[in-house]
């Protein structure tokens, strides 16, 4: 019988959740499971499944984090004295900024795609959106169909999947990103 972990080692939902994460962007959703996790954490995966009934849900709970920290970002970039569309560029380009500092976590967000996890991780996903479109709505000097919203939520992430893979970070496509966001917000304003 092997020792007990010692307080420092002790499993978490949040040591789990960011195992999973790191081998779901490195494997695939398919390719990963509850025993491969288990194996990278050292522990049986019975252990795993106390904090999680299935993959689905872990894979959800990597998710909705993710979700979570970019609807902060949201919030965050509305923030201060500001006028509406300083506001509005600032939440685009943060937009793009966390797609870029994060492209792992992007990925799995917003470019993942499986029946099995589908269902799960669009709830978070339409939150998140709802969140944007509502954000841009109220940012905008006009009545904005739910196209143009959409419109621009989808040239972001053209943009984010487009630079992904090719720059590490957000600085390196600043300049282009301030220029895509100028152009779209001609649309928004």
């Amino acid at each position: 019988m092997s020792p007990r972990k010692t307080a420092s080692q002790e499993l978490t939902r949040e040591l789990i959740i960011q195992k999973a994460r790191t081998q779901f962007v490195e494997k695939g959703f398919q390719q990963v499971s509850m025993r491969n996790i288990a194996k990278e954490l050292g522990c049986s995966h019975g252990a795993i499944y106390y904090h999680f009934k299935n993959k689905a849900e872990l894979f959800y709970a990597v998710v909705e984090d993710d979700f979570s920290i970019l609807n902060n970002l949201i919030e965050d970039s509305i923030q201060g004295p500001e006028d509406d569309s300083t506001k509005l560029s600032n939440l685009l380009l943060r937009f793009i900024e966390f797609g870029l500092n994060h492209q792992s976590q992007y990925e799995i967000m917003f470019m993942v795609r499986n029946t099995e996890v589908d269902s799960l991780s669009q709830e978070a996903a339409n939150l998140c959106y709802q969140k944007f479109a509502q954000t841009v709505q109220s940012l905008s000097t006009k009545q904005l169909k739910i196209i143009d919203v959409w419109s621009a939520f989808i040239a972001l992430h053209g943009f984010v999947s487009h630079y992904r893979g090719y720059v590490d970070r957000f600085d390196e496509a600043e300049l282009a990103a301030k220029s895509h966001v100028q152009f779209i917000i001609k649309g928004l304003l």
